[in-house]
């Protein structure tokens, strides 16, 4: 590739990172900086930083080894882990490196469970991040001072990037591309690799996974009833009267359990019930809204996007899972 590299991202490597995303990051660059150059811009240099033995940090790979070696990375990208995210302790050393290049200018982003190494900085405290929906309970034990959001893919905060489980690097690595060398060679790049630039959002694809290890005997006596009824026509008044509490208490356990009000947790459920039918039948809409508990098809519709944040209908043109007659 000719052309000039206008800024360079560093990948961080550690045991266990998601090779896929590492790799996968090191092409989308490469084509991106492609699409630049033909337009007369700019390349962006790619590198991949590792963790040595002296406790210092340097290159493994760099996709411009012509260039001057003492230039840092403009931008620090820890990758995910298919384990799942560090412990403190392995956490400690690249948390601490992350925040000397922070203080020195350097953009921080990371994806996936590697969004946990990030945090460690303390950089995260107060700011808005997300990261895998899987890792959300996990995320907010390690680190309640952090806004978590983890309906979204990915979140811009100026010079801290974050983004959500496994290849939701694709989405990231496009709003990188947008950064560095233009939302045309983003359109582009996306093009060519097949990346919706439309924008997703990680709800789309996350299922409801109910807390279910609180300690709270009766509040789980509860959840275990509300999943064997799918959650139709229960009132809050029945799930306290289930477990001999006043309605009150019930309410103030309940959420303090699962992290949810009562009611909030019955919706949960009828929706996924609901994602179920849309996926797996051809039922009408208001066939499924009434078969999950609604008698009202337009505030099922409502609750839907609500939680999903797609219409029933482009919820199943996106995710219907039977062919068609």
């Amino acid at each position: 590739m000719t052309g000039a590299a206008r800024a360079e991202l560093g990948i961080i490597l550690y045991p266990g990172c998601q090779t896929a995303m590492v790799h996968g990051m090191t092409d989308l660059f490469e084509i991106a900086g492609q699409f630049s150059v033909k337009r007369g811009g700019a390349s962006v240099r790619v590198s991949h930083w590792r963790l040595g033995p002296d406790g210092g940090f340097a290159r493994a790979f760099d996709s411009h080894p012509e260039l001057r070696q003492d230039i840092e990375p403009s931008i620090l990208l820890v990758p995910g882990r298919l384990t799942g995210p560090m412990e403190a302790q392995e956490a400690a050393p690249y948390a601490r490196w992350l925040l000397d290049r922070h203080a020195r200018g350097t953009t921080l982003a990371a994806n996936c469970g590697g969004v946990f190494a990030l945090a460690a900085t303390g950089l995260l405290s107060g700011r808005p991040a997300t990261t895998h929906w899987l890792f959300g309970d996990q995320f907010r034990a390690r680190f309640p001072d952090v806004r978590l959001d983890t309906d979204r893919i990915v979140i811009e905060d100026g010079d801290i990037l974050t983004a959500g489980g496994l290849m939701a690097w694709t989405d990231l690595g496009l709003r990188l591309v947008d950064r560095l060398l233009g939302s045309t060679v983003m359109a582009d790049t996306g093009s060519f690799m097949l990346i919706d630039t439309t924008g997703r959002e990680q709800r789309h694809y996350s299922r409801f996974a109910p807390r279910l290890t609180h300690g709270d005997e009766a509040i789980l006596k509860v959840q275990h009833w509300l999943q064997a009824r799918e959650a139709k026509a229960v009132s809050v008044v029945e799930m306290a009267r289930l477990v001999a509490m006043e309605e009150r208490t019930f309410q103030r356990r309940f959420k303090a359990a699962t992290g949810m009000k009562p009611t909030e947790y019955a919706q949960h459920l009828r929706v996924g019930k609901a994602r179920e039918l849309l996926e797996f039948s051809r039922r009408p809409v208001d066939q499924i809204a009434f078969a999950v508990g609604y008698e009202d098809a337009t505030s099922f519709r409502k609750i839907f996007h609500r939680v999903v944040g797609l219409s029933p209908g482009d919820y199943r043109h996106r995710f219907l899972a039977i062919a068609a007659e």
